[in-house]
């Protein structure tokens, strides 16, 4: 089964980690995901965020540029096996030569800055999708209500995108980089659909009607991204597959395919896809690599459904619209 996955904090992981001596390479590590075993577990693509926390460093700028080259020098160290893909053309250029791929993608708007020239720069520099804010406000717009201390959280119904952040999502779009709502407030949500003409996605979401955490996405908003052709990525976190509390919650494969079915019932089988967060989340996980991919359609096959709508889920969706928005 051919795997795309829409989120994994791999590269923040290296980039803080050799900051600290550890030489971790993107070929073959001890984190969720290396090339090695992506290549193991049948990967198409997977899209490697840039995730900067603007409360834990004094350059962020310079953090999620730093990440960006060396991001960019692992593809050139192995590019007998991986290619860094700016459109689709060149996904398919890479299929064609049995190549896997990746995405390079910002987590955190707010390391642009507001400055229009920076979303420039990261496109020049090869970013293809921006999840607009994580857990602060920026310039862009409102998160949900997290507290980082406690883990409370509310949603955030009143600040949606500020004007700055209508701006960025209708740049995004003529450049041609994906608008991502996942950690984006309810408000903000309602504004990108508002203020954008493509598809959109939530790269790591899951359905709020299953687990309650505001990260995870409100029926009406699974419908529209659905109905726009976007697609949603199932997010392997404890706390956004099941209530509890945190510190007795596992990451279970019957948990996420409880998630995939209500958002294919829901948005319809088209909205569904991966976005595990690997290496962004902590905690028990049953699925805790990316070659292990497997162990999670094969629970989908035992359900009955069909091997069509498996590998729309596995990379088919997600091959779609980025035929659509690339």
């Amino acid at each position: 089964m051919k795997i795309i996955d829409m989120h994994c904090d791999t590269v923040n992981r290296m980039y803080y980690g050799r900051q600290k001596g550890n030489n971790i390479s993107l070929y073959d590590n001890n984190l969720s995901v290396d090339f090695k075993r992506m290549q193991t577990g049948d990967y198409l693509m997977q899209f490697f965020a840039c995730f900067v926390n603007m409360w834990e460093t004094s350059t962020p700028q310079a953090d999620a540029m730093g990440m960006i080259k060396m991001f960019c020098d692992e593809i050139v160290k192995h590019n007998d096996m991986i290619g860094h893909v700016h459109s689709y053309e060149e996904l398919l250029h890479n299929m064609s030569k049995g190549k896997m791929s990746a995405l390079l993608t910002i987590e955190e708007g707010g390391v642009l800055g507001g400055n229009m020239d920076m979303l420039h720069r990261v496109y020049e520099e090869g970013v293809r999708l921006i999840t607009l804010t994580w857990n602060y406000e920026n310039e862009l717009g409102y998160p949900n209500r997290v507290d980082m201390q406690t883990g409370t959280a509310v949603p955030e119904t009143e600040r949606g995108l500020k004007n700055t952040g209508i701006e960025f999502v209708k740049e995004m779009e003529d450049l041609g980089i994906i608008v991502d709502v996942s950690h984006l407030g309810d408000a903000g949500f309602y504004d990108v659909a508002a203020n954008t003409r493509k598809p959109f996605a939530a790269s790591h979401s899951n359905a709020r009607a299953v687990a309650s955490h505001v990260r995870n996405l409100k029926d009406d908003m699974i419908k529209t991204i659905g109905e726009r052709g976007g697609v949603i990525g199932l997010n392997f976190c404890p706390a956004f597959l099941k209530d509890g509390k945190p510190e007795n919650i596992v990451s279970r494969i019957e948990d996420m395919v409880r998630h995939i079915m209500y958002i294919r019932n829901v948005g319809g089988i088209d909205v569904c896809a991966l976005g595990s967060d690997f290496d962004g989340i902590s905690g028990e996980l049953e699925i805790n690599a990316c070659d292990k991919m497997d162990m999670l359609f094969e629970s989908l096959v035992g359900l009955g459904l069909p091997y069509d709508e498996i590998d729309k889920i596995a990379s088919g969706n997600i091959l779609r619209f980025l035929r659509d928005v690339l």
